[in-house]
Parts: C-alpha cells; structure tokens; sequence
C-alpha cells in the first residue's frame, strides 16, 4: 500500500511562493497517476493538479493555471507542487493523492499540509 508524506507548506506573503513535496514511503509512483487537491474552511475539496502516470501531460484548475506546476520525479519517488504568485485565496489544506497501479481512481492520500497566504 501506497504511504505519502507531504511537506512544504507554511505562510507566505501574497505573490509569493512555495514548493510542496509528497513522497511515496512505501510502493512506487511510476506506474501511477498523481494529485494535489486542496480544502479551504468551508468549501468543498477540490482538484488543483494532476498529472498522469507517464508524466507526458498535466492538468489544472482554472484557478491556478500559469501560477501552479506539477512534475513529478519517479527515481526520488517524489511528485512536486511549486505554486508562484500566491493568493490569500490559495488558503487551503493541500493534499496529494495517488491512483491505484495502473488506474485512474485515486486510492491513497497524504495527510495534508497548511497552505496560508496572508495579504
């Protein structure tokens, strides 16, 4: 089973910037696709990135295209957010998810980390 730990978040002035990290403990990315999602207060989780298990195509919201990009690294077992020009409204819990070996569904999720972007 898939283990994920997720690092990188903290508080940041808006405009600026932050790398989220999410390591695989156990099992391997390579054959799998990865997910950041994020939750802020009272909203509902939603998607932000995701890139697919050949790392050949990425996809994100319309709220973050052209600031937050994807990649990911097989051989550190390691998938990265790195989020420019930061907004209060990027204020959320981010998580990373997995999808099962080979599939589309995504099966395994990190514990998440604090973003906070203060005005």
């Amino acid at each position: 089973q898939v283990q994920l730990v997720e690092s990188g978040g903290g508080l940041v002035q808006a405009g600026g910037s932050l790398r989220l990290s999410c390591a695989a403990s156990r099992g391997t990315l390579s054959t799998r696709g990865m997910g950041w999602f994020r939750q802020a207060p009272g909203k509902e989780r939603e998607l932000v990135a995701a890139v697919r298990r050949t790392g050949e195509s990425a996809d994100y919201a319309d709220s973050v295209k052209g600031r937050f990009t994807i990649s990911r690294d097989n051989a550190k077992n390691t998938v990265y957010l790195q989020m420019d020009s930061l907004e209060p409204e990027d204020t959320a819990v981010y998580y990373c998810a997995v999808t099962r070996s080979y599939g589309t569904e995504y099966a395994y999720w990190g514990q998440g980390t604090q973003v906070t972007v203060s005005a």
